[in-house]
């Protein structure tokens, strides 16, 4: 019988089932990620703008949560908590651009981390069609929730390319 994985780690399950090459890999990722969220509260608890963070965030988890359990390939708990963690994925950067809505503008290194994340999104796209050429991997929850990612950072690129790339602040139009 495998070990249910502790609260806060989702898509990690190869972790719980019989050891393999990614395990090593794996550990690192959740302990970085960790590591992350320990910072964040701790040493960079002063830059928090509580004044602009204003997204209650249970407008994602809970929807996510119940798509996650109605839709999905196999109703098990890991597969739900990776179903889950691929469509939270998905909306997880609304409250972040929620923010800069909000705000009207964003730092020049949060520019430059929410393109990082959009690359990374369209890296995953070109994965995907790899795959499938490659494999005949085809997985309709993991495309769905990437193009609606990749469809929330589209208004973002667009800004990102006309201004952060020309040296200017990005600032949204008023």
């Amino acid at each position: 019988m495998a070990a249910r994985p502790p609260p806060g780690i989702t898509r990690e399950d190869g972790l719980w089932l019989p050891p393999s090459s990614a395990s090593c890999l794996q550990v690192v990722y959740i302990a970085c990620s960790y590591a992350t969220v320990w910072l964040i509260y701790s040493k960079f608890k002063a830059t928090y703008d509580g004044n602009h963070d204003t997204f209650r965030v249970e407008f994602l988890v809970v929807p996510t949560a119940v798509l996650a359990f109605l839709v999905n390939h196999d109703f098990t708990p890991l597969e739900i908590l990776w179903t889950f963690s691929i469509y939270l994925e998905s909306v997880a950067i609304l409250p972040q651009l929620f923010m800069v809505s909000k705000t009207g503008e964003a730092e020049t290194i949060t520019s430059h981390y929410l393109f990082a994340l959009g690359i990374y999104r369209t890296l995953y796209l070109f994965n995907w069609i790899w795959r499938y050429q490659q494999e005949g991997f085809f997985d309709l929850i993991a495309i769905v929730a990437g193009l609606v990612q990749t469809i929330l950072y589209c208004d973002f690129f667009y800004l990102y390319i006309t201004k952060v790339l020309k040296g200017k602040k990005l600032s949204l139009p008023a």
